[in-house]
């Protein structure tokens, strides 16, 4: 199966297809991190949709269209910085890929667009992290985890961990540490630790999607 990361510089889920046998690429302006340049694809994400992909997991950035950051819509509504977030989405969206996922935290897609057809955590696939994951989904079917044991899963197949620890802000609000740890880091540090996909939902992706 051919492939396409797009947005994705740390190729952790380009890494999990390829150990499943797939030909996989990892698409994104920076360079990749993931040790393997020659799975990199450095250019834009809209120049590589066309290329017979028979899959495409997207990471689209949520700088501009997050619902975190909310307190700046007005000013990027007027800047338009907004916009080329949304326009960038339904390029994504109408990419013609028979099978795409498209990753995002909770955002105004869900509104613009349409409800996402899952939100996962990477707790629900082994990694003790809290991070509301939104999924769009053409022709994939909505990855399987399970939290406790019932007629259909036995205990060896439930997936859930820990939540991860949290901490609570000033303000009362609360908030995952390892999220809230990254304000130390710069801001582009900070946003490659935040967008990074935990291994146990690439190894869903790669095992049910592949």
């Amino acid at each position: 199966m051919r492939v396409l990361i797009g947005c994705e510089e740390s190729q952790v889920v380009t890494k999990a297809f390829r150990e499943r046998g797939h030909e996989a690429y990892s698409c994104d302006l920076k360079p990749c991190s993931g040790g393997h340049p020659e799975w990199h694809i450095q250019e834009s994400l809209l120049d590589h949709l066309n290329n017979e992909w028979d899959l495409g997991i997207f990471h689209p950035p949520c700088t501009h269209i997050a619902v975190s950051g909310a307190a700046w819509f007005e000013e990027k509504i007027k800047d338009g910085r907004q916009q080329e977030g949304i326009d960038f989405f339904m390029e994504i969206v109408n990419a013609p890929i028979n099978k795409i996922a498209i990753e995002n935290p909770v955002c105004i897609m869900s509104s613009l667009f349409r409800e996402p057809d899952q939100i996962i955590h990477p707790y629900y696939f082994g990694d003790e992290f809290s991070k509301t994951t939104c999924l769009w989904l053409k022709n994939l079917n909505p990855l399987i985890h399970a939290e406790e044991e019932d007629l259909f899963n036995k205990k060896e197949d439930i997936t859930h961990v820990g939540k991860g620890e949290f901490v609570v802000a000033k303000s009362g609000k609360k908030m995952a540490k390892w999220y809230s740890d990254s304000w130390g880091l710069s801001s582009e540090e900070r946003q490659k630790i935040r967008s990074k996909t935990f291994p146990g939902i690439a190894n869903a992706m790669a095992e049910q999607w592949g």
